[in-house]
């Protein structure tokens, strides 16, 4: 692995030739300004002018004030021209030393590329045709110590752009429309739920029962009850406590922390949508997934047809429904139903396909390590599998017409997870039956099993409505909206491993 830690040694002589400058500016007094205030921005000026012809902007005298990054210069002579970017792109300045004078005409000259500049001045264009800010006043308001990437070479190493997040966002533009379209996507659903009278709430991140999910949950101390708490797997428990309350449509944008492996599909901390709504069913609860998925696509994308990673998935067509039986037997041709009852030919079979097997495991976990195995990859259209096992659904309401499959479901796209829902089990003996499996199968080595949570079982005797709730990935949705082929493109700061 690169030593990232190490500054090359040209890099350290450009480093203390802009220390130098900087130290030339803290003898002239104030080194980093705050008193210079833009009032527009790139993308306005180019929005509004950049259809103009050059005759018609010739007349145009207002003065405007704009403060960014030093992306590009080129000197000539008594007249220079640079590139200026700011939140919202980039513009060309066009500096004369007749017109700023001597003093900031220098600035600019001496002026490095990544410093932050102030300027105010009209617009114009050029012979070439390109829409340009003649500056009638310059201003250095941040010297830059670090020189950016070759603008030819630029920034490719992926590792460096997931650790410096920050230099990434300046010198390759199509990150920052990836975090906008994540805003974008995170806002409409939002607006999505609101507007179906769902009520957002925020539940605890520190809890003293890890529950909600099979997870393996960070621990931490807390010193003042001398007790341990977790960090949350899921915020699941306690929404469904709302619900008991009376909070019949709720959900929560959350945060969650599962302490597993780093991988291009997975990072510790992630964000979740989950909501619950009383009354329905994970029948009703796929039909919302299913628009909530095609909506968000179009108000993000701008179609229901999107192209990942060379493939082309469309939205509008209805999404596939299959029970884990059914694409189990459709992925594997050396199995028949009879052997998706019979415990020692799937374990047989799990072990062949690479399967986790432990002799504590059911037919219902086997079928799904071969399932997980098999067939998940696989689903690239989207698709929903149902009839998840009830081994493997410790909070799922049982199937009224097969108690060894639950009313879950979850949605695939490309290949990964997106969306896990259920109807929600609210038979408060059934549940701590269940939370009673948990922890034996943690006490036989599962560290992923469940706590026993007493209070949510006295919660659910106070009576839980019939209830459908839905865990959405974030993450994944906006790396499938985003053409993104790791999850470390679609968050800011990814966990990485330590640098060597």
């Amino acid at each position: 692995m690169t030593d990232h830690a190490q500054t090359p040694p040209d890099e350290n002589h450009l480093i203390a030739t802009r220390r130098e400058k900087l130290d030339r500016l803290r003898a002239q007094g104030q080194a980093f300004p705050n008193d210079f205030r833009r009032d527009t921005l790139a993308e306005y000026l180019i929005g509004t002018y950049g259809s103009r012809d050059a005759a018609s902007l010739e007349a145009e005298t207002t003065v405007f004030a704009l403060a960014g990054r030093l992306m590009a210069k080129r000197v000539m002579g008594k007249a220079s021209f640079g590139q200026l970017q700011d939140m919202s792109g980039r513009i060309q300045l066009f500096v004369q030393l007749n017109v700023v004078g001597d003093a900031q005409y220098e600035t600019f000259k001496h002026a490095d590329v990544g410093d932050l500049l102030g300027v105010r001045g009209t617009v114009f264009k050029t012979k070439t045709g390109e829409l340009s800010v003649k500056v009638s006043e310059l201003r250095l308001l941040v010297k830059n110590l670090r020189p950016l990437p070759e603008k030819w070479a630029g920034l490719t190493d992926t590792e460096v752009r997931y650790r410096q997040r920050y230099l990434d966002l300046i010198v390759n533009p199509e990150v920052r429309t990836t975090f906008e379209k994540r805003g974008k996507t995170v806002r409409f659903i939002r607006n999505f739920l609101d507007a179906l009278g769902f009520i957002e709430v925020e539940t605890p991140m520190l809890q003293p029962i890890a529950g909600g999910a099979t997870a393996r949950p960070f621990v931490t101390h807390y010193n003042a009850l001398d007790r341990d708490f977790y960090l949350r797997i899921a915020p699941e428990l306690y929404l469904k406590r709302l619900v008991v309350g009376g909070f019949e449509k709720v959900y929560e944008i959350n945060r969650n922390f599962r302490n597993e492996g780093l991988s291009t599909r997975h990072n510790p901390e992630f964000t979740m949508l989950e909501f619950y709504q009383a009354y329905a069913d994970y029948r009703e609860a796929m039909d919302l997934v299913e628009t909530l998925i095609r909506d968000v696509a179009i108000a993000v994308h701008g179609s229901a047809v999107i192209r990942y990673q060379g493939r082309t998935y469309d939205l509008e067509k209805p999404f596939n429904r299959w029970t884990m039986k059914e694409a189990v037997l459709r992925h594997n041709p050396d199995l028949d139903a009879s052997a998706l009852v019979d415990r020692e030919r799937l374990a047989a079979y799990a072990k062949r396909v690479g399967g986790d097997v432990k002799p504590a495991y059911g037919v219902g976990k086997l079928l799904t390590e071969i399932f997980e195995k098999t067939v998940e990859t696989t689903l690239l259209d989207p698709t929903f599998i149902t009839e998840f096992p009830t081994e493997v659904s410790p909070l799922a309401r049982a199937n009224d017409a097969d108690p060894t499959v639950t009313d879950r479901f979850e949605l695939f796209i490309a290949g990964r997870e997106i969306a896990n829902g259920f109807s929600e089990l609210n038979d408060p003996d059934d549940q701590a039956a269940r939370f009673r499996a948990q922890v034996a199968a943690k006490q036989a080595g599962d560290d992923e099993a469940m706590l026993f949570d007493a209070d949510y079982i006295r919660a659910l005797e106070y009576g839980l409505p019939p209830t459908a709730g839905v865990g959405v990935g974030i993450d994944r949705l906006v790396m499938f909206l985003t053409d993104a082929p790791s999850i470390r493109d679609v968050l800011l700061f990814p966990q990485m491993r330590p640098e060597a």
